[in-house]
């Protein structure tokens, strides 16, 4: 009886041992099949030498210019409460030069253009001439947004990448304000340097997050000249195909320009979305 149940207690334990080897190789083999893998390439996105986007933006708008003439001092005038300008949407274009994995050059083109009418609420003081409450004024705010870059990532995997930004803002901008008896208008043109960041992460790999930040500050310089300009963006590609996507992102832009008797500061945000082709 002893050495029977002495094979009994031997024999549960080894198909106790068996079970247990068993299940843990099926584990094994389901978890190696089902676990996501690492990706051993770059994502969809990013296999191209160069790229080019078209799309919209809409934002909204805080606008204001002043212009002196003559020693006499401008106003600040405020182109939404003062002469009715409205919201609209803008294209978007650009374009960037990738030589190689972590080196691109950039180039981005908005034309933004305001026109309105309306009569002010108050008397405007615009490039030495008067614009009284009675009269209606027609105004025009046009603003040529370029954007001169170029963008080294330090950081590259195949799912995600950190880089830094160094660009040249151009700012080409033009107001002018008219009335049945005068008009006015002014120009200025100006580049404004800016630095920062990027980063990007596909979550699977056709479908990424991108955020980045660019700024920079011109200290007054014996109140003539000064300037500064902020840019976040932050947008989600869908990458259908290697060489063509779809981005849907917030935009949110602040510019401040002074150039000798003429100022603007112009804040931009809202969403636009874009179509991508890549080659």
């Amino acid at each position: 009886m002893n050495i029977r149940s002495t094979v009994w207690l031997y024999a549960c334990v080894l198909a106790v041992i068996l079970n247990a080897v068993t299940t843990a190789s099926a584990h094994a083999q389901f978890s190696a099949q089902f676990k996501p893998q690492p990706m051993n390439e770059p994502a969809s996105g990013e296999r191209y030498h160069i790229e080019g986007s078209i799309g919209w933006w809409w934002p909204s708008a805080d606008l204001s210019v002043s212009s002196s003439q003559f020693d006499i001092v401008g106003t600040t005038i405020d182109f939404r409460n003062d002469l009715g300008l409205t919201d609209q949407r803008f294209p978007a274009m650009s374009l960037v030069l990738r030589p190689a994995r972590s080196h691109k050059f950039r180039f981005q083109y908005i034309p933004i253009d305001y026109t309105q009418s309306a009569t002010p609420h108050r008397t405007i003081v615009f490039n030495g001439q008067r614009f009284d409450v009675s009269l209606p004024v027609n105004s025009e705010v046009k603003w040529n947004a370029y954007r001169f870059g170029y963008e080294f990532d330090f950081l590259t995997r195949n799912n995600w990448f950190a880089g830094f930004i160094v660009e040249a803002k151009y700012t080409d901008l033009q107001a002018s304000l008219a009335s049945p008896l005068t008009s006015e208008f002014v120009h200025a043109q100006a580049p404004i340097p800016a630095i920062g960041g990027i980063g990007r992460y596909y979550i699977v790999p056709g479908v990424s997050i991108t955020g980045e930040v660019t700024a920079f500050k011109i200290p007054t310089v014996q109140d003539k000249y000064g300037g500064h300009f902020a840019d976040v963006d932050i947008y989600g590609t869908v990458n259908w195909t290697n060489n063509v996507g779809t981005q849907i992102g917030y935009r949110d832009m602040d510019v401040g320009l002074l150039v000798k008797r003429d100022s603007g500061a112009m804040t931009l945000k809202g969403l636009y979305v874009s179509i991508v082709a890549r080659y």
